[in-house]
């Protein structure tokens, strides 16, 4: 691919940051779009695996990311009543030399910044909401709800379940509510007056909950769920009251039960999904990460596919001179992979018995061969 395309990424979220970093440092001229107003510290942590690690460590963003999460020695699953621990994959330094690089948890505003740090200042501009795409056989117009128009050679869509970039290249579709809602919550961990494991899932009959620090000085620990629930809401998240999440958990573990009663503040989130579709690009347009393979967070693997979907990305454009090529290399490297992580995230069994999770934290994007059709 010739230096000289202009690449916009719709999306400056993990993947899209990733794919606009990565193409910079290559030569290339990336602009971002954002349609938040700017990014901040909202409440959620996230798991930071091997696969994804070897991708920062490209970027040169792994050591400082490393430096702020903390290292579990331990990925722990229990039983969600009698505290039965039903398997413990051992991670810290076994991990790291099983999989080619550490596993962290950490807060999401962290690894957001770690990636979004080495992008080239100014080329992210937020307050960008886009309402169309024109296509064209030459160049792509980007027009944005406050009335500007952007044009580019490659657009790259990293806007999420409810794309607008996928609209023009399968058409209309929405993001479907999956019956079941997170709740979140993060907290300073003195407030717990106990300690608790560095990283641990309770697997219940219809909901399970995961509690981790995520920082190095444990300072702040973090908690999400999954269990039924409706969702009425057009945002995208609420506050919600303690003793809906103590009810929906009743029963479980006193530890389960004591973390949750000692939330200051509870937030709940519809979790959502899209139609599977089979096709990532259209013309010069080409889609990543949720976008176009949205997933249940049951493996905590959507942004890690999304991040991973960035690297094979950017390494199929720079081996071929065609974007039309580039596109088809990229899904045909990505796509049984993606359909894998997709199929055991719905069925939320991922770590719950004993599993050797080789393949997905020994994956390695920067190196994985590109597969043709």
């Amino acid at each position: 691919m010739r230096r000289e395309t202009r690449f916009a990424v719709v999306g400056a979220g993990l993947g899209g940051a990733t794919a606009a970093a990565w193409l910079q440092r290559e030569g290339f001229t990336v602009t971002v779009y954002e349609q938040a107003r700017t990014f901040e510290r909202v409440g959620a942590g996230i798991h930071v695996s091997a696969n994804v690690l070897k991708v920062l460590r490209w970027l040169d963003a792994e050591s400082g990311l490393s430096k702020i999460g903390i290292h579990p020695d331990t990925f722990t699953s229990r039983k969600w009543d009698t505290g039965e621990v039903l398997f413990e994959l051992p991670l810290g330094a076994t991990g790291e030399e099983q999989y080619g690089a550490s596993y962290i948890t950490v807060h999401r505003h962290d690894l957001h910044a770690a990636i979004l740090g080495k992008v080239q200042p100014g080329a992210v501009h937020f307050d960008k909401r886009l309402t169309d795409v024109e296509p064209g056989d030459d160049v792509v117009r980007l027009i944005f709800g406050d009335g500007s128009v952007v044009e580019a050679d490659v657009v790259i869509g990293a806007d999420g379940v409810n794309s607008k970039v996928r609209e023009k290249i399968v058409g209309v579709g929405k993001s479907r509510f999956t019956g079941a809602v997170a709740h979140r919550a993060i907290y300073p961990s003195a407030l717990l007056g106990i300690d608790v494991r560095n990283c641990t899932k309770w697997w219940g009959p219809e909901s399970h909950i995961l509690i981790y620090y995520i920082e190095q000085s444990r300072n702040e620990i973090y908690l999400v769920t999954s269990a039924k629930g409706e969702w009425r809401s057009q945002a995208s998240w609420e506050f919600c009251t303690r003793d809906e999440v103590v009810n929906a958990f009743k029963g479980f573990h006193p530890e389960v039960r004591k973390v949750i009663e000692t939330a200051p503040e509870l937030t709940r989130w519809p979790i959502l999904d899209i139609e599977p579709i089979d096709r990532w690009s259209r013309g010069r347009l080409v889609l990543l990460g949720d976008a176009c393979h949205a997933m249940m967070p049951y493996m905590a693997s959507g942004a890690a596919m999304a991040i991973e979907d960035a690297a094979v990305l950017a390494r199929c454009l720079l081996q071929s001179d065609d974007h039309s090529e580039a596109f088809a290399l990229y899904q045909a490297t990505r796509q049984s992979r993606i359909s894998k992580v997709q199929r055991i995230s719905a069925e939320n069994s991922f770590l719950r018995l004993p599993t050797d999770p080789t393949w997905i934290f020994g994956y390695d994007a920067v190196t994985v061969p590109l597969r043709s059709q």
